[in-house]
């Protein structure tokens, strides 16, 4: 058996104060899982920003003034930018190398959908393209410390 796999079934049958004391000290932490946990916190502030400051984030992005109702449409996808982060960050705090891989498979398709999101003019190009570059940055990143990790 690896020390992945123990790993692996004991937090499986771990209470939840041993999984919050865990995910607190982040012990036997992958470089590959230290790369999404630094992920899910920028998106993680990204989407407090988007929350608490929706009219500087269009500032930003050079996006059309908010209308007050656009605001606050622009806040829930704010929030739900803020879960996605909290999911990357406890993932990433807890090595979870399944999560990991997932993220892997995921994030390099952003760009792709991002492209066909601003051609059918659903996003704005910097929008469009401000997700696409830190996704597949991030992804880069990931899977340099994934590749670097399985030649140790």
């Amino acid at each position: 058996m690896t020390s992945a796999t123990i790993n692996a079934s004991a937090l499986a049958n771990a209470s939840f104060p041993e999984m919050f004391h865990r995910m607190l000290r982040a012990e036997g932490q992958s470089r590959a899982a230290k790369t999404v946990e630094v992920f899910g916190w920028l998106i993680l502030i990204e989407g407090m920003i988007m929350v608490f400051a929706p009219h500087f984030v269009a500032s930003a992005l050079h996006l059309p003034p908010f209308s007050e109702q656009a605001a606050n449409y622009f806040r829930v996808i704010g929030m739900l930018t803020g879960g996605l982060g909290m999911l990357y960050v406890v993932s990433g705090r807890l090595n979870s190398t399944g999560f990991v891989f997932a993220s892997l498979l995921d994030r390099p398709l952003v760009p792709f959908v991002m492209a066909a999101l601003w051609y059918l003019q659903i996003v704005p190009g910097p929008l469009a393209l401000a997700f696409s570059i830190q996704d597949f940055g991030s992804f880069l990143w990931t899977l340099w410390a994934w590749r670097r990790e399985s030649q140790e």
